[in-house]
């Protein structure tokens, strides 16, 4: 990113398209902020790289999601394409491997007691065909490669190629970077951080043939804790089931060398018996697919005329499925405060700082339970839940996705945080073991790091 006086870039200026907001990505964030922003009434283009539909990881949904989509006009769509999913499961080899089921009916507020299991491919075409149908100016096919501030504060010109190899530039009053994990300006600023306290890389890939729950529990999503991290079972609506493993970085590094990727998420599977159980009968019907770095976090969501939408700020471990949930309300957020911008720039110093303080909320709440999902004493709670002074309602709220509203649910997690703590204290042994054992696959992940470069 380069930041260029406007009197250097004037004669280009008057040979490109102007926009008032220009969205990098089309995923479930870009899409979503270039929805609202046309119905403000803003001339807005989005530039996303890939063709829809393309296909993508993060198909387990939130209740909370619901209610985003029903504002933006797609909710039948979405549930066309879906598998109810009215709770999430969780099964411990400490416990037995025994299964506890939280569904969220059971939850605060009862008003949202199911989400949707999709494919990801079919939701994301959804999103972005609607904003097109808003009114914003969709291009796809088209990777920004730069955007370039002008010094007078009054916009940017971004730079891409179309897949055809032809070189495409456009201005803009305002950036919105959705560009996912590209983090497109977060790399440019230098702001892009991985997650020091849980870093964690990911195989996957779809089977046919998985066996699955009977009855109103069958589009489920699984959680089965195994010794190098966990594994999700989410049942798709054409009969597929996506299997993926989230697991510590030095763990990819034990693939054997010459075995095939396909082959090591076979054996990685083995290890957790409960699930090699259900996949017995079943085939792969994909390529397996790996991710490295898969948490990070950026120091900075906005500047003067941009600002930073969903994994393009910030991306956490997928254990409670709030990848499309969170991309989506922070473009909500995102909207709102570029709209006060531009409508109003004596208003934008406020508004981008709500922004600032609104995105950064989530993570922050689900964080807190994702650095200790691994540890005996959270895993005891989650096996043994109980709902004194309504915490597993507080807490079913958080698996929910309810944490941006009203829902009163705060007094409860103080509570619930207050026990995990006891037990914790209670269970040192064994913690202290798990938070070394943690501490020693890092440092060692790091050393190869390190080594490699």
């Amino acid at each position: 990113m380069t930041i260029r006086s406007s009197e250097e870039r004037e004669e280009r200026r008057e040979q490109v398209p102007h926009w008032d907001v220009a969205v990098i990505g089309g995923g479930p964030a870009g899409s979503t902020a270039a929805t609202l922003l046309a119905d403000a009434g803003y001339r807005v283009q989005l530039l996303e790289k890939a063709r829809h539909p393309r296909f993508h990881i993060g198909e387990s949904l939130l209740p909370a999601n619901l209610r985003l989509f029903e504002r933006l006009g797609v909710g039948e769509a979405v549930r066309e394409i879906g598998i109810v999913k009215p709770a999430a499961e969780f099964v411990s080899p400490q416990h037995g491997d025994r299964l506890e089921r939280f569904a969220f009916a059971q939850a605060w507020d009862k008003s949202m007691p199911y989400a949707y299991q999709v494919r990801r491919s079919q939701l994301d075409e959804i999103l972005l065909r609607n904003a097109a149908a808003h009114g914003a100016d969709v291009v796809e096919g088209c990777q920004v490669r730069d955007v370039e501030f002008l010094e007078d504060g009054s916009g940017a010109l971004l730079s891409a190629t179309r897949d055809d190899g032809q070189a495409y530039r456009c201005r803009a009053r305002f950036v919105v970077d959705a560009s996912g994990r590209d983090t497109l300006l977060a790399n440019r600023l230098r702001t892009k951080r991985r997650n020091e306290k849980h870093n964690s890389s990911a195989l996957y890939a779809h089977f046919r043939g998985a066996r699955r729950h009977s009855g109103a529990d069958e589009g489920n999503i699984t959680i089965y804790w195994f010794e190098h991290g966990w594994f999700w079972f989410i049942p798709l609506a054409d009969g597929a089931t996506s299997i993926g493993a989230v697991v510590w970085p030095n763990y990819l590094k034990q693939r054997p060398r010459g075995a095939s990727l396909e082959a090591f998420f076979l054996e990685t599977i083995a290890l957790c018996p409960p699930l090699a159980e259900r996949l017995a009968n079943a085939q792969l019907v994909s390529d397996v697919e790996a991710t490295g770095n898969f948490s990070y976090s950026g120091e900075v969501t906005h500047g003067r005329n941009f600002l930073l939408l969903g994994d393009a700020f910030s991306f956490i471990d997928p254990v409670f499925s709030t990848g499309v949930m969170l991309a989506m309300q922070s473009a909500f957020m995102g909207a709102e405060a570029i709209d006060a911008c531009l409508r109003d720039p004596a208003r934008a110093e406020a508004a981008l700082a709500k922004f600032d303080r609104g995105i950064r909320r989530g993570p922050q709440v689900f964080s807190w339970f994702i650095y200790r999902m691994t540890a005996p004493a959270m895993r005891d709670l989650f096996m043994n839940p109980r709902n004194v002074f309504r915490v597993k309602e507080a807490l079913m709220s958080v698996l929910a996705g309810d944490v941006f509203g009203d829902t009163p649910i705060w007094p409860s997690l103080r509570l619930f945080k207050a026990i995990y703590y006891l037990s914790a204290v209670l269970a040192a042994p064994r913690s202290w073991r798990a938070w070394r054992a943690r501490r020693r696959m890092l440092r060692q992940a790091d050393d190869a790091g390190m080594a490699a470069g």
